[in-house]
Formats: C-alpha cells, structure tokens, sequence
C-alpha cells in the first residue's frame, strides 16, 4: 500500500497524530478531550490515568521533535496521597473495647501512637479571643495527660460571618489541646451537626502533616451508652450553641487508645522536553513553558472539590487539560519552526493540585542552572473565554520589561489582555517567582465549574484557547529571541496574599507548603522588607515556634497567625544550619 495513502488512512482513524505547524482549534479539541475523558479517571497523582496521561504527554513531545529531559522524558518524585489504618489501632474506654470502623475511626492527621489517662469534655475545644468575643471551653480545666473529648463543627454553621467558623476545623481543635498538653483527642458529632452520626472516611487532605498526639473520632451512639447519664451531648450542644454551657471539670472515665495510621506514597512525574536554541551564544539561557496536567481523580471529601459530598470523575477540561494542550501546542510548533535563539523547556508538571509539588520538585531539581532561566510562562486554565474577552496575565511586575513586551505581542488580539503584577500565586509559576525568575502566567480565569465533576471538555471554547495559545507561542518567541535578559523585580510578597479568613499579620515569608515531616516549617523565601526579613530571617531557616508555641507544621504555622496582631513584638525559635536561634520579630 502506497505510504502516504496510508498514513492519511491511519490519521483519519485517529491511529496518529497530524504534526501541523499551525495552532488549531481542532488539535486544541482533541488533546483536551483525550486528557478529559472519563478513561483518565481526573488523573490523580500516582494513579492509572495519572501515568496514562503523562505518557500521552511525553510522546506528544517525542513525535513533535523535542529533547526529552530526565529520565526519557519523565521526572519522577513522592507525593502523599492518602491514609489508611494500619493493624495496630486499639481503643478502650471505661474498660469497653470499641470496633474499629463500626464505633470508632482514626482520623488521618493521627499520630501512629499510643496514649492512656482519664478522660475529660472540652465543648468545642475553643481556645480564643478576637474583637467581638472571648472563648476558653477549657477554663479551669486540667488538660495535661489526658484525652479530650470535644465536639465538631461550631455554633452558627449557617452563618456565612460566624465569629467561630476560623477556629472549627479538626486540626485547629487538636492544635489547641496539644498546646493544653492533651494526651489525646476524641471527636463526637453532636445531634444538630450530624443527626446521622456518620463516621468519616479516612480521606486525606492534601498534608502529610502529622499531629503529635493520637486523634479519633467516635460515634454519638457508643459514648451515650458508655455513659449513661453521666454525659448528655444534646444538652450540652444546645447550651454551647446558646452561650449558655460552662466548662465541666467532670472526669467521664479512663482512655486507653492506640492509632494506627499509614500514609499512602505514590510516584508520579514531570514530563520534560526541550527545543534547543539556534544561537551559539544563547542556547544555553532558557525560558520555560509550563502547564500542569493533574487534577482531583474521583473528588469527594479533601480532594479540594467544590463538591465535597460527590464521588464522580473531575475531569479538570479546563483545570488544566487546556493548559496542557496548549502547551503541546506551543511546543510541536516551536519544534517545526526552530525559531528560538534561545533554548525553550516545556514542563507538564504534575502534583499541582496538591500544593505546587510538581514545579517546586522542578525547581529543586531543575536539569539547567536556575540562573541561566530568562522567564517561566504558564498556562493554567485557558479553555473558558468570557463574554468580555480578557485574558488575565499575572506576573506583569515580575519583570522591569514584561509590560512593554505584552503590550506589544498583545498588539491585534482578538481579546483584551488584564495585567496583575504579582509574581505570587496559586499555581506553578510562583515556584519560580520565589526563585527570582520573572513569569508570566496566563489564564481565563475561573467559573462556576472549577473544581466540580462538570468541568469537561464540551464546556470549552476551544478556538479562543488556541488563539490564547498563538498568544502564549509569541509571548515565547519574543523571550527566546531578545537579545537582553529580563531584569527580575519583585511584586508583591513571596506568600500566599493574605493567608486568607483570619489572619490580621503576614511575616513576609512563603513557607513550604508541601512539607512532610512534623519537625517544623520550613521557610522557601523571605521578602527582604518584610517583618522577618527585618529580623534576619533567611530562605532555609525552620521555623519551630513562635512566642514559644511549636510549630511543626504548615497547619501550625497558619494556626499560630491567627493569633497575632499588628503592632505586637513576636519572638521566633527556628533552626539555621543545625543550630537553634530566635529572632524577634516587630510586626
């Protein structure tokens, strides 16, 4: 059979894939609809459809013509994807010995140990005092050695400004009764929480942060009988609810608990490739491209669905399939032109959606000299064009030049281009900010369906994402062929802006999100005229407390602001190199 007839014959049966110079929609379309096809299953990190996907990605660039990087084109690292309770989980109380899974469940932040002491009711476990009230639920309570039993969830669940709402979470609650000295937790749901009384799942939330003392929880049902009269938690969910419950300092009885818990390890990986620059004198200066392919797999409870209650593929059309598209987009033609003086990387990062894991490894492990990177650009959510036709570029203040160079690729776009100068972010591109590379991030922007079991590829506007990856290609070109290197400025702090609900102080600091261990927070970058930058705090120092409160994690860490205010002096314990220093801190 004649060659070129049967390759024609083979692309019409989609058996290959049409390697065109051109950006098109209808390339757009269908490597959007393959990586959010319900066969990928929301390409979790470390699942099938997860490996599935980034081999489809890596061939892509190998057909294109790029260099694959790494390890044949992939760049493989750890991510923590769930718990699940070892054999060793025991719990006893008032010498009753409770079924693990019918009475009672380890929660998935537990510490693997084993504790015993009496047992004690703490209401909601609220320690706090803001502007409007003060709340101690432990008030002259002795707390240390033993376990506490505490309510979940808070007095006005419907109320979007509830004064409590910052302080109702799990964690937080532990937090405090480690703080107390507790031996251990016990969560109950009270009759208006939960009327069910459900037992959770052992989902796990995105942290491999551990508490320090063992946390479970168990049902309404079993402590009633346990108790009998001696404990009425409808009465004493009212009166909490009322303002009108005092801190009982009854013991209830005697605790012996053990927990159990093992956290999931699973591989996943980068895909890497190059186009190597045509300039002797510049190829070995780089820009990168990157797009992270992963997403929430089947969401449900701390997936970071905004359906947390639905089990459903995610199948992330959007967030970020047409990211990625355009990225091979970009890169298959990049591939055909070899336009680039200098050399262009393109990353598929995976991990993303757990704390920018992917692009931190990347950082951490870049294959070229981080100084040699002129810029980083990433496509993150490209696919949802509105009505106003304004594609949002980040980053713009990264750069004493980016302005001046966007204004003139945006030059007779079919859309308006909305600058933002921060070089922080919620995606890939603030692991290179924090690295004093400039970047250039480019989205559409969010809608209803982010982050739901909805946002699937017959939603997208695929021509307009082809037109925004035509941008991001001459975005690319005009870094790689420059003859000057971009001039990095900072804008905007290295952190997360605001910290979010609750939180009247910033240190000035991004701390590393995606830390496992328990021994502090490390601190990824220092902005220099921020408060611990005035301190002296450096990018690697580890926090481990502040105002002689630990800090063992990023859980901790946030819980701690929460309780400082502006204007007061802080004392920070953290470790440099080995050794313990503290730094005071004006904020």
């Amino acid at each position: 059979m004649n060659g070129l007839f049967l390759a024609m014959m083979l692309g019409l049966l989609g058996l290959v894939q049409a390697q065109t110079t051109q950006i098109t929609t209808e390339d757009m379309q269908r490597i959007t609809t393959f990586l959010a096809s319900d066969k990928l299953e929301g390409r979790k990190p470390g699942t099938r459809g997860d490996l599935e996907a980034a081999e489809y990605i890596r061939d892509y660039f190998q057909r294109s013509g790029l260099k694959l990087m790494g390890e044949k084109g992939f760049q493989e690292f750890e991510v923590v994807t769930g718990a699940e309770a070892g054999g060793s989980n025991r719990l006893m109380i008032n010498n009753q010995q409770l079924e693990l899974g019918s009475d009672y469940v380890a929660l998935s932040f537990s510490r693997s140990t084993l504790a015993e002491g009496e047992l004690i009711f703490a209401g909601y476990g609220f320690v706090f005092e803001n502007d409007s009230m003060s709340v101690n639920n432990y008030a002259e309570q002795e707390v240390s050695g033993r376990w506490v039993l505490i309510l979940r969830g808070e007095p006005q669940p419907d109320n979007a400004r509830s004064p409590y709402v910052e302080y109702a979470g799990e964690r937080h609650k532990v937090l405090i009764a480690e703080d107390l000295g507790a031996a251990g937790v016990i969560f109950v749901n009270g009759p208006q929480f939960d009327a069910d009384d459900k037992l959770p799942d052992m989902y796990f939330d995105k942290s491999a942060a551990l508490a320090r003392i063992p946390v479970v929880q168990v049902k309404r049902a079993v402590l009633s009988r346990i108790f009998e009269d001696g404990l009425d938690l409808s009465m004493a969910e009212n009166q909490l609810n009322d303002g009108k419950w005092r801190s009982d300092r009854q013991v209830l009885g005697q605790v012996i608990g053990e927990t159990d818990v093992r956290q999931k390890v699973e591989r996943t990986r980068n895909v890497v490739a190059m186009v190597e620059g045509t300039d002797e004198n510049l190829r070995n200066e780089y820009v990168i491209m990157g797009a992270h392919y992963d997403h929430l797999g089947l969401g449900g409870p701390g997936s970071g669905s905004r359906e947390p209650d639905t089990v459903a593929v995610h199948n992330g059309a959007d967030d970020n399939a047409s990211g990625v598209a355009g990225l091979l987009e970009v890169a298959q033609r990049l591939a055909t032109e070899r336009s680039n003086r200098r050399s262009v990387i393109f990353v598929a990062f995976s991990g993303e959606e757990m704390g920018l894991l992917g692009s931190k490894y990347f950082v951490d492990h870049c294959p070229v000299p981080l100084r040699n990177v002129q810029a980083m650009i990433n496509f993150d959510m490209i696919g949802r064009m509105k009505e106003d036709r304004k594609v949002m570029v980040g980053g713009t203040g990264t750069s004493a030049e980016s302005e001046a160079i966007l204004n003139q690729v945006g030059k007779r776009r079919k859309f308006e281009l909305a600058y933002s100068p921060e070089g922080f972010g919620a995606s890939d591109h603030a692991a290179f900010y924090v690295r004093n590379i400039p970047v250039f991030f480019i989205s559409t922007g969010a809608h209803d369906d982010y982050h739901t079991s909805r946002d699937d590829a017959a939603l997208l506007d695929h021509a307009s994402a082809a037109q925004v990856a035509e941008f991001g290609y001459d975005l690319m070109g005009e870094l790689a062929n420059r003859s000057g290197r971009l001039a990095f400025t900072e804008a905007g702090p290295k952190a997360r802006g605001g910290h979010g609900r609750g939180y009247k102080v910033a240190l000035g600091i991004m701390p590393d999100f995606t830390g496992s261990g328990n021994d502090g927070l490390r601190v990824d970058a220092v902005r220099p005229e921020g408060p611990a930058g005035h301190a002296g705090m450096l990018k690697g120092d580890v926090i481990t407390a502040i105002n002689g409160k630990s800090v063992g994690n990023i859980y901790d860490y946030m819980a701690r602001l929460k309780g400082l205010e502006k204007g007061m002096t802080i004392s920070l314990d953290i470790v440099r190199e080995g050794k313990k220093q503290v730094l005071i801190v004006q904020l």
